[in-house]
């Protein structure tokens, strides 16, 4: 058995690209900063308002492809 110390060095704490791509996009469009999760299946954006929200999620094929992404994207107000 493993321990501790041999499991979490061994682990990968950098950020995931597609995570970065989106927090820049917004960052230089929309001067905001987001918080992203990524999951299984989709990549979840989290902005801090509803106004934010609901203009990424017009704008979500153009992420998906200026991202590179192939997972669904989600949105939320948080």
């Amino acid at each position: 058995m493993d321990s501790l110390f041999n499991i979490i060095s061994s682990k990968n704490f950098d950020e995931p690209p597609e995570s970065a791509a989106i927090k820049k996009f917004v960052q230089d469009e929309y001067q905001t900063t987001v918080e992203v999760m990524i999951r299984d299946k989709d990549i979840v954006v989290i902005a801090p308002n509803g106004s934010l929200i609901s203009t990424l999620r017009l704008r979500a094929p153009e992420i998906k492809r200026r991202c590179a992404l192939t997972k669904r994207l989600s949105f939320r107000i948080g």
